[in-house]
């Protein structure tokens, strides 16, 4: 079963150029359904039913594991029984008909408009760090880069005349984004101090060393300057979310979003049109004089009180 699991791992690596994320997601999933299998003195993939699975899934929910958490669980033995399947090893897939509890779907958090102003025009020195960091951040939010596609960024992907970055993404799929002018700005800036460093290939962001900056650096990076400008924990998937919630509440484009953010299923991006509706609800509550909530209690019957001494809550 170790071998099997193995083969099926390499496959993906190789034949269907997972990342090195996905692949350690899918190879911790695995080896928990693997232990599983050996816990039940099973000896063969072809051994594992459905109902033993399922078992498996509610333990690890009880215990704690999210509903996205188990969903890519089952998405992982998915997949390796279509492998195996497609081997002759197999018959069945015992993941079939098993979905994972359903779990709050929590919306993802952002800056405003003014936060994220405030964030790219604070107070800056002119030097290797910060102007590197200012880059990087202000390429996050112009063209909603994920933090795996702005570490692997290779200068032959920037065309800043055409204000154009391609980014390969999720599946090596590739794509070419706009660069905004603060962003070219910012890029054409650092790009002349980055050769200060003697950097060692042609890594766009780069340390002090002239080495290419892993995903750890430019996390702490992105977190610092949210303390400094901010006040507050900030993530690079932070900006990317800034970064289409804005976009969207401005152009009401749900498809071009897709295209920008490179998502295969636009069902991934229509969590921001939720966003985009807290936004408005949050005005209308606000501005419209009878849609303010009260939780003030409504007077009782027989009071006396005279209608525009009312609540102005919900209509009746």
């Amino acid at each position: 079963m170790h071998e099997q699991l193995d083969a099926y791992l390499e496959h993906l690596r190789r034949e269907r150029q997972v990342s090195t994320h996905t692949l350690d997601g899918y190879r911790r999933d695995l080896l928990k359904v693997l232990a599983l299998c050996e816990k039940n003195a099973l000896t063969h993939w072809s051994e594992l039913d459905g109902r033993s699975l399922r078992s498996l899934v509610a333990r690890l929910h009880a215990q704690g594991l999210g509903s996205r958490s188990l969903a890519r669980l089952l998405s992982a033995v998915r997949g390796l029984y279509q492998y195996l399947n497609r081997e002759g090893l197999c018959r069945h897939d015992p993941a079939s008909g098993i979905a994972p509890p359903k779990g709050e779907r929590r919306l993802p958090r952002t800056l405003d408009a003014d936060r994220a102003l405030q964030l790219l025009e604070g107070a800056l020195e002119d030097d290797f760090i910060a102007r590197r960091d200012q880059a990087m951040l202000e390429l996050f939010y112009s063209s909603g880069l994920r933090l795996s596609e702005l570490v692997g960024l290779d200068l032959p992907a920037l065309d800043l005349a055409a204000g154009l970055v391609r980014v390969q993404g999720k599946g090596n799929k590739v794509r070419e984004l706009p660069v905004g002018s603060k962003a070219r700005e910012a890029l054409h800036a650092w790009l002349e101090l980055r050769l200060l460093s003697n950097p060692g290939d042609g890594a766009v962001f780069v340390s002090q060393q002239g080495r290419r900056l892993g995903a750890r650096a430019v996390q702490l990076r992105v977190r610092q300057a949210g303390v400094r400008e901010l006040g507050q924990h900030l993530h690079p998937h932070m900006l990317r979310h800034s970064f289409a919630s804005h976009m969207l509440e401005s152009s009401q484009d749900l498809r071009a979003v897709q295209e920008l953010l490179g998502h295969a299923d636009i069902a991934t991006t229509q969590i921001y049109t939720h966003l985009d509706f807290q936004h408005l609800a949050t005005v209308y509550d606000q501005a419209h004089p009878r849609a303010r909530r009260s939780t003030e209690s409504a007077p009782a019957l027989g009071t006396g009180a005279a209608p525009s001494e009312r609540s102005t809550g919900d209509d009746e």
